[in-house]
């Protein structure tokens, strides 16, 4: 093999391999690019927020941040947590440009598995026909297991709802 015929190869593998992270929720798996996670933590408890909904568990102090920290398996209906032990806070950059929220908190049960996603090992589930909550882009099939593929724009669009009236000042 010739050294453009190698070159050409690992340019293709990397277009149709990408880096993943696996993270068990309760009820759920949610598969989500690795570039968007930051750290895993332990678990910590947040300041409550004051009205929130159930999957709005509150906020964190994080790196000079208080970081909101929400229970995804809450917030698209799959389980609620009714232990804390053995869970993890998964950092996610929030990518939607807002200055006052550049990264939120998804809490975990355990630590989330890196993984390569293929073409061939990922397919988008048609075998569920129920309407998927707004914070779900899709379902898929990822190596014989169902997980979810969070729709971070709505995610961090429901972060800011719930935020906005703690936020705003008073008159």
């Amino acid at each position: 093999m010739n050294a453009n015929a190698s070159s050409t190869s690992s340019a293709n593998a990397s277009v149709d391999e990408v880096r993943g992270v696996l993270i068990q929720i309760v009820g759920a798996q949610v598969l989500l690019p690795n570039a968007s996670t930051v750290e895993v933590m332990s678990y910590a408890e947040p300041d409550p927020v004051e009205n929130a909904p159930n999957w709005m568990l509150g906020r964190i102090r994080w790196r000079g941040w208080r970081v909101p920290m929400i229970a995804y398996s809450r917030m698209v209906g799959v389980g609620s947590e009714s232990s804390t032990i053995g869970t993890k806070v998964v950092m996610l950059k929030a990518l939607g440009g807002d200055p006052k929220l550049p990264y939120f908190g998804l809490i975990a049960q355990g630590f989330p598995r890196l993984v390569t996603i293929g073409r061939e090992s990922l397919i988008v589930d048609t075998a569920h026909s129920e309407e998927l909550p707004d914070s779900v882009r899709t379902r898929v099939m990822f190596n014989d297991a169902t997980a979810l593929v969070p729709d971070l724009d709505a995610i961090e669009r429901m972060i800011s709802d719930v935020l906005r009236p703690v936020e705003a000042p008073a008159e």
